[in-house]
C-alpha cells in the first residue's frame, strides 16, 4: 500500500518543491518544473525523482514531465568596426564582471572567423556536448558559460565560410541550451557584413557596447559601427575607448600611442554614454593570453572593466 502523501512530500523534495506527483496504482506521474534550469541540472534532478520514487516498494513504474516557461534572455552585443581593436577582450571581461556583480551571464563567441574566447577564457581545447540537436554552453572556471566556433573546429584550421553558413552557425550558438542565464554578451565579428545583419535582425540585441581604440582610422569605423546599430533600432549601450595610454613599467611615465581622448569625444558628438577607457598593459595581454581575465581577479587591470560593467549593469536595470 503506498503512502501517497508521504510518497508525494519525499518526491517534492527530491525536486526542490519543482513537482507535481499523482499516483495511480503503482505508477507515480510527475510534472517537473524545470525552468531556469540548465541541461545538467535537470538531468540531474530528473533522476533524483526517479530514485525518490521508485525507492517505494510500491511503485513499479515513475512516468517524468519537464515543463518550462521561457527565460527572458537579453542579448548585448560587443562590435567594433575594425579587427585588432580588443574588441573580444572588452567581451570576455565585460561578461567575466557582470557575473561578478550577480548577473547570469552567457557568452556567445560570433566571431565566426577569429573565434578566440576559448583561449580568453581558459577552455581551450574543449568541445560543446549536444542534446535533441541543441549545443549546450562548456562552463568555464569564472561562472560565464561559452559557446564558441573554436570549439567546433580543429586548433589553426581556417574557417572558410559564406555568409549563409556563418549565419546559421550563429544561430546555433545563440540558440544553445542556456539554462537560467538571463544575459548573453555577443562577440561580435568586425565590421558590418552578413553575420552583423543576422544577428541584428534575427536575435534584436538589447543593446551594443562598441570597442574602438583612440586613432582617427579606429573612430571612423566605430562611427560606421554605431550607424549600423542605430538604423536598426539597437539601442548604443555606449562607446569604450581600448588601448588608452601605456606606462612604462621602468619610469611610470605614461605615453598613448595610439592619441588620447578619441573615443569620448567621438562619444560626444555622437550623442552615445562613454563606458571608459582600458589601458594598453602588459598584465591585461598577459593576463588574456593565459585565459584569466583580469576582471575575474582584484588586481588594478581589472578596475577598469568593472567601471564598465557597472555602467552596462545600470543601463541593463533602467533599460527595463
Amino acid at each position: 500500500m503506498i503512502d501517497d502523501k508521504g510518497l508525494a512530500a519525499r518526491i517534492d523534495a527530491a525536486a526542490k518543491g519543482r513537482a507535481t506527483t499523482r499516483i495511480d496504482g503503482a505508477r507515480a506521474s510527475v510534472i517537473l518544473d524545470a525552468t531556469g534550469l540548465g541541461a545538467a541540472e535537470r538531468h540531474a534532478m530528473e533522476a533524483a525523482v526517479r530514485a525518490a520514487a521508485l525507492a517505494d516498494p510500491g511503485v513499479d513504474e515513475v512516468r517524468v514531465a519537464l515543463t518550462s516557461e521561457r527565460v527572458g534572455r537579453r542579448l548585448i552585443a560587443v562590435a567594433s568596426g575594425k579587427g585588432g581593436v580588443g574588441k573580444s577582450t572588452v567581451a570576455t571581461n565585460l561578461a567575466v564582471a557582470l557575473a561578478r556583480g550577480g548577473r547570469k551571464v552567457g557568452l556567445v563567441d560570433a566571431d565566426i572567423y577569429g573565434p578566440s574566447q576559448p583561449t580568453l577564457m581558459g577552455v581551450e581545447g574543449t568541445k560543446p556536448e549536444a542534446r535533441d540537436k541543441t549545443m549546450i554552453p562548456v562552463a568555464t572556471p569564472y561562472g560565464v558559460p561559452i559557446l564558441s566556433m573554436g570549439q567546433l573546429v580543429a586548433p589553426g584550421q581556417a574557417i572558410a565560410w559564406r555568409g549563409p553558413m556563418a549565419a546559421s552557425a550563429l544561430g546555433q550558438l545563440i540558440e544553445g541550451d542556456w539554462g537560467s542565464a538571463d544575459t548573453l554578451v555577443v562577440d561580435m565579428p568586425p565590421g558590418t557584413g552578413d553575420v552583423q545583419l543576422t544577428m541584428i535582425q534575427k536575435y534584436k540585441p538589447a543593446g551594443a557596447v562598441i570597442v574602438s581604440t583612440p586613432q582617427d582610422l579606429a573612430l571612423i569605423d566605430a562611427r560606421r559601427a554605431i550607424d549600423l546599430f542605430a538604423k536598426a533600432g539597437v539601442p548604443v549601450i555606449g562607446l569604450v575607448e581600448n588601448m588608452a595610454g601605456y606606462a612604462c613599467p621602468h619610469c611610470g611615465e605614461v605615453s598613448d600611442p595610439f592619441g588620447q581622448g578619441g573615443a569620448e569625444t567621438a562619444a560626444r558628438e555622437l550623442g552615445v554614454p562613454f563606458l571608459g577607457r582600458v589601458p594598453l598593459a602588459m598584465a591585461i595581454r598577459e593576463a588574456s593570453d593565459a585565459g584569466t581575465p583580469p576582471a575575474a581577479g582584484n588586481a588594478s587591470e581589472g578596475a577598469a572593466f568593472g567601471d564598465m560593467a557597472a555602467k552596462v549593469e545600470k543601463w541593463l536595470k533602467e533599460s527595463r
